[in-house]
């Protein structure tokens, strides 16, 4: 039964030719070959490709598609659908550029059906640039004032290396223009320099001499020592490109764009000059030497440095995509810190002579009071402080203590935990990294229009401690204090990266649709800023909603947006348990069926492991639900609506250590994972400066990846290993080091 049953999903997936290749829309001239392409890069199967594109283009979202059409792409995950849409976007601008390129062509006079085809048939991006060099349009060359002086037939002549006595039919071309021989000789090795240059042969020389062995060298702006100093590692530097990690690419390209170093990518310029002659010279006589003379030109004028542009660019968007991608995994993490949960917080955003800022909140974060407190020097008012806080703890019945990490903080700690309260509170210190650009944000004055920064800063930290996602959705991520070289790499790239890390991180956690904010709201599958704001006004309007079949009233709703929208809503407390689930309205109907053959209510299934271990999942096969979704909704009933987030733990740092002064080597502390680059993981010990664990000293074994070892927000015990205090650099290690 089992087997005919996968045969049937398999047959939903692999459907016939002509179903597969019919419906792409974003361009006529897609075909099965380009399908299969996508296919084989990603090493799918072209049908997943297909019914993947279908789904985008019919207005579905990644992380609907990877949660509720499982069967249609065969369980591909958010990574690979975002994949298939990116790829499938590349061929969009490679088709755009093909069809620019032809009209160019063709304007020209010089469009012939082999180059069509050619054109119509590559897809390879930089080969079609090869194919398109000899006809794009260019600026004055000294080939093309070659050519208005008449020396196309001299080049054309010395490039066919047959002619004996070259002198005298040079002289042919001499005219008003062209004065001597070695002026009508130069023209001609231009023009030539420029035919090597848009040879396609020649040009994939260089680019395996540069893919081989290029170098990339750095040296330092003659009179930039001082200015520069924070690159002197890259004063006087050089790699094979191949190994030069992202991180050090990245530090020598903002150098060089800050005017201290000087960057350059070359191969063995002898070596290749020398394969290209094997290409083009074929005879040893005097035309042959020139020719030898225009290759030798070509490489070092034009070749060279086109190639050098290619390959720098190429290795600096590889460089980008690296630094994104671990900056994007740092805010996944972050993202999905553990959250305390709905308690009521007192937050302080500590300070010495402005004081501590102290913020009261209820359980949905409202604020409840606020008030400024002087605990530390130079006012010291230890006593009225002290009074004040365990008043505040009592009046508002705080059950847990958010304090920022920034200035003060370990003094404040130090402050909070001496105090005795009336009811067992817990104390979390919390990462104020981008409170301050919240605070001044048009969200927070929105939020808060009545209130100055200072106290706006104070709510972001104690809602961060309360639920870290729904909070930190109002920050641009890049204000986070996650990642490495954000501000160096594509920032369009960058952000498009991000934004999905943020919106598949809201709806894997999903929201309560009665509590969250139009910010977080935003992030959900199929709803954006303008759906987002009229669920809240509908809610203010009206009240709490009462089911997800109420949230089809709001203004613009419409069903293709309920769809991709209500499984990541929750309704706690709905009439219908399952509003509270992931399970999408649209298997509703499976679940009460499962109930109803079991004899119980839909309530009764969900509180029950035993019924719902007499579940036959086969029973709901059918031709649109297969086991995938199946066994998704059986995972669902056990553990409806669960925070897929971890349990949050109190952390302490170690009493006495407040600055890099009083740090030893050789001391063993407790810190907590503060971010996560390439080559390491930095970790706060309780002082201003964070230290560094190198990715060598993370294990005791070979890693590649310092998220083997580390995640951010762990806490970890660390070896301190070497104290710089003049230039600010603590180095810790955790080998050997005893974790809990």
């Amino acid at each position: 039964m089992l087997e005919r049953t996968n045969n049937r999903q398999l047959g939903l997936l692999l459907k016939t030719e002509k179903e597969l290749y019919s419906c792409f829309k974003f361009s006529d001239m897609l075909s099965q070959q380009i399908i299969e392409l996508i296919a084989g890069k990603l090493s799918l199967n072209p049908a997943q490709i297909q019914n993947t594109v279908k789904l985008l283009e019919d207005g579905a979202t990644v992380p609907f598609i990877s949660r509720y059409r499982k069967e249609l792409t065969g369980s591909l995950d958010e990574v690979q659908i975002g994949n298939i849409r990116d790829e499938r976007n590349k061929f969009e601008e490679l088709l755009k550029r093909k069809e620019t390129i032809l009209n160019t062509i063709e304007e020209q006079g010089k469009l012939t059906e082999d180059l069509r085809s050619r054109i119509e048939n590559c897809f390879d991006p930089v080969e079609l640039e090869d194919i398109y060099l000899p006809y794009k349009p260019k600026r004055k060359t000294k080939a093309s004032v070659a050519r208005d002086k008449g020396l196309e037939p001299l080049a054309k002549i010395i490039m066919k290396q047959q002619e004996r006595d070259l002198e005298s039919r040079v002289h042919a071309f001499l005219n008003d223009e062209v004065e001597d021989v070695e002026e009508a000789i130069s023209g001609a090795r231009d023009i030539i320099a420029e035919w090597v240059n848009e040879n396609e042969k020649a040009r994939n020389i260089v680019r395996r001499s540069f893919d081989y062995g290029a170098k990339i060298t750095s040296k330092l702006v003659k009179g930039k020592e001082e200015e520069g100093e924070k690159y002197r590692d890259y004063f006087d530097w050089d790699e094979p490109l191949k190994r030069c990690p992202s991180h050090r690419l990245l530090a020598m390209r903002r150098g060089e764009k800050e005017g201290f170093l000087r960057i350059s990518v070359s191969p063995d310029g002898e070596d290749t000059i020398e394969r290209l002659n094997r290409l083009f010279v074929q005879s040893s006589n005097e035309c042959g030497q020139q020719v030898e003379l225009a290759v030798k030109d070509s490489y070092k004028r034009l070749l060279s440095s086109s190639i050098e542009t290619e390959f720098a660019n190429s290795s600096k968007l590889k460089a980008d995509e690296e630094a994104i991608q671990v900056f994007a995994e740092n805010l996944r993490q972050l993202l999905l810190a553990a959250p305390l949960g709905q308690k009521r917080v007192l937050a302080i955003d500590p300070g010495y002579r402005t004081g501590c800022k102290v913020v009261c909140l209820d359980e949905q974060g409202n604020l409840l009071h606020n008030e400024t407190i002087y605990p530390h020097k130079p006012q010291e008012q230890f006593k009225q402080s002290a009074k004040k806080i365990v008043s505040l703890v009592g009046a508002y019945q705080i059950e847990a203590i958010a304090i920022g990490n920034g200035t003060a903080s370990r003094e404040t700690e130090f402050f909070i935990k001496k105090l005795r309260y009336d009811r067992d509170v817990k104390v979390f210190v919390v990462s104020e990294d981008g409170a301050s650009v919240y605070s001044a944000s048009k969200v927070a004055r929105d939020e808060f229009p009545q209130y100055d920064v200072t106290v706006r800063g104070a709510v972001s930290i104690g809602r961060r401690l309360m639920d870290p996602l729904a909070e930190l959705v109002k920050i641009d991520p890049k204000s986070i204090g996650v990642g490495q070289y954000q501000h160096d790499v594509d920032q369009k790239l960058l952000k498009e990266s991000l934004d999905v890390v943020v919106e598949s991180s809201v709806n894997m956690v999903g929201v309560n649709v009665n509590t969250s904010s139009q910010h977080l709201l935003t992030y959900i599958s199929g709803l954006g800023p303008q759906l987002a704001q009229n669920l809240v006004d509908y809610r203010k309007e009206n009240g709490a909603f009462s089911s997800r079949k109420e949230i089809m009233k709001v203004p613009r709703m419409g069903e293709k947006a309920y769809e991709q929208a209500a499984g990541f809503l929750r309704i706690p407390d709905a009439k219908n348990p399952l509003d509270n689930s992931a399970v999408h309205p649209e298997s509703y109907h499976i679940v009460e069926k499962m109930a109803a053959d079991l004899g119980c209510t839909i309530s009764e299934l969900i509180d029950s492991e035993e019924l719902q271990s007499k579940i036959q999942l086969n029973k709901y096969l059918d031709d649109n639900i297969g086991l995938p979704t199946l066994r998704d909704i059986a995972s669902e009933l056990a553990k409806p609506g669960r925070d897929p987030r971890k349990i949050i733990k109190v952390f302490e740092f170690a009493l006495g250590i407040y600055n890099m002064e009083d740090l030893k080597i050789g001391m063993e502390l407790p810190g907590i994972v503060s971010n996560i680059t390439k080559f390491g993981a930095f970790v706060d010990v309780g002082i201003k400066q964070d230290g560094l664990v190198h990715i060598s000293q993370l294990a005791d074994r070979y890693i590649s990846d310092p998220n083997e070892i580390v995640k951010l927000h762990q806490h970890v015990k660390v070896k301190v290993i070497d104290v710089d205090i003049p230039r600010k650099r603590i180095q810790l290690s955790l080998k050997d080091v005893p974790q809990d």
